[in-house]
């Protein structure tokens, strides 16, 4: 099997995972927000901010260095492991011991114990980060899907129980903890590899002089990413904190359905063609090209019908997310179409340039938002579009470095998706305000989200029908329905 088909099998098996995992997690998301107040969501929101932080110093860039290295030895995944496991375990203690920092920090001693359980999240982390690399490695995003699944339903089942029993913010530490552990255990059992007790420091120091710069780079996005929860938090509250929490989780899972079934691929695909150059470029188009393609019109969509998403589907209490979603869902634009810049620079082996990105982009997040947070959750999300639009060339400028992509080419193929998209909210728009005050919101929205469908189907067809001719290409190599077994794969074009 070639690269192309399986890196393209890869994409179906990562949309399987996406698509299956992230569409459970918004049905339990939508439930528990009918089920639970905004203050669980914001308490649960704080003390992972200090989970997410810790992860990043458990996890120091070894996933990113195992799926990076051509000549993987064993020793290399020996020393990954229990380097993880041991960190996992450290931070577990350090979690449970200073648990009154974080909630003293926040001004909300109901913290404490939710940070001393939230914290067996390290270890179980520790336990699944080798073997989760190594099958993103060999892009064996099967094993990866039933995972994701199995963590989906167990947490979600969990937390949902837990919140009709009355358990109320416990519901959401039983969900992470249940779905992470449930995660793990199936990880284990698709990994065919088992960790040994050979480890060196020659091994470690070759991990480590690669991920001490992606461990770099995930510290700076998650101030990036994380600035807004903490300064909400600490600032406004968690009650401020659990509206701006939700909408954000909602709009980040629309982002991972829409753009990780191709990124999740897209890292150890780009590292084998990180020699080839033209394969690389073609690779990218690709993987830029249909990500735009989904993502437009679903962010532009979320834009369009975000009174009536927040209403009818979590109901009026959630109102003062309508703001922050649609501030959100403009970001997620920029995330989607610029979701490969990174995976192209650490491809190859510049995970320095990474960094360098990251430190402005956080350096950035804390100069705007410290002037943002005053004014409310839906000025913050603003602010970071803003920030993130206005920041957006430099990182295509550092790829263009690496891989020489052509500018015009690149920018042309975001006409028709555009065009179409806008033609779509055009319609959409139009359509709610002429039958608002004849249907139902329950009738009025899925019948809004069919009618933009099928107009941006049917736009992209009448502008760009070449587009939907590759995707369906594309779909034939995920899914090869009807070869014959003992047919060899066509030869490949160099398309990577």
């Amino acid at each position: 099997m070639s690269l192309r088909q399986k890196a393209v099998r890869g994409v179906f098996w990562s949309a399987v995972q996406n698509w299956g995992s992230n569409l459970i997690v918004v049905t339990v998301v939508v439930l528990l927000a009918r089920l639970l107040q905004p203050e669980a969501f914001g308490l649960v929101a704080e003390a992972q901010v200090f989970v997410a932080f810790a992860t990043i110093f458990q996890k120091q860039g070894f996933v990113q260095a195992l799926v990076q290295r051509s000549d993987l030895e064993r020793g290399h995944m020996n020393t990954a492991f229990w380097a993880s496991v041991g960190a996992g375990v450290l931070l577990t203690i350090v979690g449970v011991a200073g648990a009154g920092v974080v909630a003293m920090f926040f001004h909300e001693p109901q913290l404490v114990p939710v940070v001393r359980w939230l914290s067996l999240s390290f270890l179980i982390s520790g336990l699944a980060s080798v073997p989760q690399a190594l099958l993103q490695r060999e892009l064996a995003f099967k094993g990866l899907a039933v995972r994701a699944l199995a963590a989906a339903v167990a947490g979600g089942a969990v937390g949902v129980g837990m919140a009709l029993a009355g358990f109320g913010v416990w519901s959401l530490v039983g969900q992470v903890l249940a779905g992470g552990f449930a995660g793990t255990v199936v990880l284990w059992i698709g990994c065919k590899w088992r960790p040994g007790v050979a480890v060196s420091a020659r091994h470690f120091k070759d991990l480590f002089s690669f991920g001490v710069h992606a461990m770099g780079s995930e510290l700076c996005r998650f101030v990036s990413y994380r600035a807004d929860h903490v300064l909400i938090g600490f600032l406004l509250g968690p009650v401020a904190l659990g509206y701006y929490n939700v909408a954000c989780q909602i709009v980040e899972m629309v982002t991972r359905l829409l753009t990780q079934t191709i990124s999740a691929v897209a890292f150890p695909t780009f590292s084998r063609l990180q020699d080839a150059p033209e394969q690389m470029r073609h690779a990218f188009y690709t993987a830029t090209r249909m990500s735009s393609l989904v993502a437009l019109p679903a962010f532009l969509g979320i834009i369009a019908l975000a009174p009536e998403l927040v209403a009818g589907v979590m109901g009026p209490q959630w109102e003062q997310c309508t703001g922050v979603m649609q501030a959100m869902a403009s970001l997620g634009i920029l995330r989607a179409v610029l979701y490969f810049n990174g995976a192209v620079i650490m491809a190859y082996g510049k995970p320095s340039w990474v960094l360098g990105l990251g430190l402005m982009s956080a350096l950035s997040s804390i100069a705007i938002l410290l002037v943002a947070v005053r004014w409310g959750i839906v000025v913050v999300a603003a602010a970071l579009a803003v920030r993130g639009y206005l920041l957006s060339p430099i990182g295509l400028w550092a790829v263009h470095k690496l891989i020489r992509f052509d500018p015009g080419r690149y920018i042309r193929q975001y006409v028709a998706p555009l065009v179409s998209a806008l033609v779509m909210v055009a319609f959409v728009w139009g359509g709610k305000y002429c039958l608002a005050g004849m249907l139902g919101l329950h009738v009025l929205l899925p019948l809004c989200i069919l009618m933009g469908v099928a107009v941006y189907a049917l736009t992209v067809f009448l502008v760009a029908p070449t587009l939907l001719w590759q995707m369906m290409d594309l779909l034939k190599l995920a899914v090869p329905v009807g070869r014959p077994a003992g047919r060899r794969s066509a030869p490949s074009t160099g398309e990577g």
